[in-house]
């Protein structure tokens, strides 16, 4: 068996007994996992999870369990919006590190736990689009001030969920700035340590 390869379950029904893929078992009780890099093909399988999700039914909390270092923010920032929009309760759970994106989705949840060994690191968007050679002032100018919007929205985003102001967030985010689970609860980033299944 591939080390990698999503084991299935054996469960009983009226036709007798069914092999169940773990992911769709998973599914069937509303819970998701983002366990890559934040990018188009890992935001794709997300999105069609959750909206299938909603779709079945739209009151009903999901429970989205974390770990991830992070990625494109474009990506990440899809999901955001989808997750905050959400109209049944979103549990969002860090089960091990949820950085630079991965934070960011993390504080989507209207209940954010982390496990107790897990972590959080946020920081400021990146360019990350290659080199600037060959581009005109004008064009890296616009670069930057698309970079700069980018900033201020995630700084937002962290400043909003936590109650801290702009200036504080700003100064923590110039840099990659780690918070374990227990810092994470008391910064507000968290709203809990998860110490039971």
């Amino acid at each position: 068996m591939n080390l990698y390869e999503i084991p299935a379950v054996i469960k009983e029904s009226a036709r007798g007994y069914e092999r169940v893929e773990l992911s769709d078992e998973l599914l069937l009780s509303r819970e998701v996992f983002l366990t890559s890099p934040v990018d188009s093909d890992s935001m794709a399988v997300l999105l069609k999870q959750l909206l299938c999700l909603y779709r079945q039914n739209p009151s009903a909390g999901i429970t989205l369990y974390i770990n991830s270092p992070g990625g494109e923010v474009s990506s990440g920032l899809a999901v955001y919006d989808f997750l905050k929009m959400f109209p049944g309760t979103v549990r969002t759970v860090c089960i091990g590190t949820a950085a630079s994106m991965g934070a960011l989705l993390f504080l989507a949840g209207d209940i954010r736990e982390m496990f107790p060994s897990s972590g959080l690191m946020i920081h400021d968007p990146s360019f990350a689009h290659g080199s600037l050679a060959g581009m005109k002032p004008g064009e890296i100018e616009e670069q930057l001030n698309s970079l700069k919007k980018t900033q201020k929205r995630i700084c937002r985003i962290i400043s909003d969920t936590t109650g801290r102001s702009e200036k504080e967030i700003l100064a923590l985010t110039a840099s990659d700035t780690y918070f374990d689970a227990e810092e994470a609860v008391a910064f507000g980033l968290a709203t809990a340590v998860r110490t039971t299944l």
